[in-house]
């Protein structure tokens, strides 16, 4: 037996999203903030490449790596509870992050961070979605909450842009903490507990499988692009394939598994996950790298670097909005498939950057990239919550949120990690990074260009893998759907 919401007026319906959405804007400015602040902190604390690649997604691995749980948990022992911990946990590795004086300090904040930012946003979209029954009303709060995502996007490098100029980097951090603290003082307000009671206790075999075999895939990873292949990167690759592998079988044949298999099992959702997973990739992995692109290789001021960001944040916000409209207009098989033809078009743009100009290339691959990336964010979400009873949104919301953050953390991990070999391979040698790099003192000229230039070719090899996969599965998505699907 489900306990749901009593049917909420529309007017607090409307005041508990924008509620949720407090935290919604602080996930996504902590996401984006954090691109145009690494080179700040890259000369603060002098992280190793491999530390500045954990500093950017341990975050995104701990949460992916909890999502599945927190939103089981959510829906079996109350989803407000859930989330309120959660933002207070998040709000204290804010607090931390922003006076790390290590690297190693950072990653451990960063990684608490994850753990807060793990409830928040499956609890957060099973809450809109149990505050708007009516269907219409429902697709239309969830694009909003996927817009104020991307705003979030929009508002972090501005702000943080703005704050960079005057202070230390730990500002970036410390942005969260007012934030958490409206949240905290308005939801007893405007929110009431929802959860389910039919579920059993999570499964804890499966939580352990899930996150060690991610993070040991990840680090496997990380450190083979890094310095090499070697045994050890390979036995531990072999572990986490096998740790997830175990997961996956285990999830059919107990009585309460974390992640619910037959979900896949409709063709619409499975793709719709996938093109979460995918879209995300991409856009972590070039949002990274044109970042560090923008200041260290063309030599833009952060304020500046962030001011060029603005006209891609604004057409993946207004996309979000809207897209419950197009899909009216053209069906959710069509915007499926545009999804990955704009992404997969717009990151190929990027091959005709080069050390000396690319700024207009980067602002239109950014602006047609981001209508794919404003489809995908709201459709995944959509068709996520639509597709099951309403007692089971939190782990419906935590798989598409999982496909989300997984992608947002796989993105810089493995094309980042591709980047970081081109570095390694037509680089100068000199440093692990382009900024270490162009730190060293009475660096030449000629090594400082063959710095940039080894860079680029990075930045042109993880924009062109990008592209070529969302091409590939907008290709698939057309062959593989049915004409017509179920709105």
């Amino acid at each position: 037996m489900a306990n749901t919401l009593a049917q909420p007026s529309r007017r607090q319906s409307w005041f508990g999203l924008f509620t949720v959405l407090c935290l919604v804007l602080l996930v996504a400015m902590d996401g984006s903030v954090l691109y145009l602040a690494m080179p700040h902190i890259t000369e603060a604390i002098t992280p190793t490449a491999d530390q500045a690649l954990w500093i950017l997604d341990i975050y995104g691995f701990v949460v992916g790596s909890l999502l599945i749980t927190f939103g089981n948990i959510g829906d079996r022992y109350g989803r407000l509870k859930l989330i309120t911990a959660g933002a207070s946990v998040f709000g204290l590795g804010s607090l931390g992050a922003a006076f790390a004086n290590t690297p190693e300090i950072l990653i451990a904040c960063r990684a608490l961070m994850g753990l807060g930012g793990a409830t928040l946003l499956p609890s957060g979209l099973a809450i809109v979605s149990a505050l708007f029954p009516d269907p219409r009303e429902r697709a239309l709060a969830i694009g909003i909450f996927a817009a104020t995502f991307a705003a979030g996007f929009a508002i972090g490098p501005l702000l943080g842009g703005t704050l960079l100029v005057s202070f230390d980097w730990g500002v970036v951090f410390l942005i969260n903490v007012p934030v958490v603290v409206i949240f905290l003082i308005a939801a007893p307000f405007f929110l009431r507990d929802v959860r389910s009671t039919r579920y059993g206790r999570v499964d804890l075999p499966s939580l352990i499988l899930s996150f060690v075999g991610i993070l040991l895939f990840t680090w496997s990873v990380k450190t083979a692009a890094a310095y090499g292949f070697g045994i050890h990167q390979m036995l531990v690759g072999g572990i986490s394939v096998a740790a997830l592998a175990l997961f996956i079988r285990r999830q059919t044949w107990i009585n309460d598994p974390l992640l619910d298999l037959s979900l896949f099992h409709d063709r619409v959702f499975t793709l719709a996950i996938l093109t979460g997973l995918l879209s995300l990739v991409v856009w972590s992995a070039t949002g990274y790298l044109s970042g560090i692109y923008l200041q260290s290789v063309l030599g833009y001021p952060v304020f500046t670097a962030a001011l060029l960001t603005l006209p891609g944040a604004l057409v993946l916000t207004a996309t979000c909005v809207g897209t419950s409209r197009i899909v009216e207009r053209i069906g959710r098989k069509v915007a499926l498939v545009a999804t990955h033809l704009l992404i997969g078009g717009g990151v190929l743009l990027l091959l005709l950057t080069s050390t000396e100009a690319g700024t207009a290339v980067l602002v239109t691959s950014t602006v047609i990239a981001s209508i794919g990336y404003g489809l995908s964010f709201s459709l995944v979400a959509e068709i996520a919550v639509s597709a099951v009873p309403a007692e089971r949104a939190g782990a419906a919301g935590s798989i598409a949120e999982t496909s989300n953050e997984l992608g947002n953390a796989l993105g810089i991990s493995l094309l980042g990690s591709v980047a970081a070999v081109c570095f390694r391979l037509f680089g100068p040698g000199v440093a692990g990074t382009l900024n270490e790099t162009l730190a060293q003192p009475n660096l030449p000229p000629e090594l400082a260009l063959q710095a940039k230039q080894g860079f680029l070719c990075g930045l042109h090899v993880a924009a062109g893998i990008g592209g070529v996969i969302a091409l590939a599965v907008g290709i698939i998505a057309w062959l593989w759907l049915p004409k017509k699907l179920p709105e």
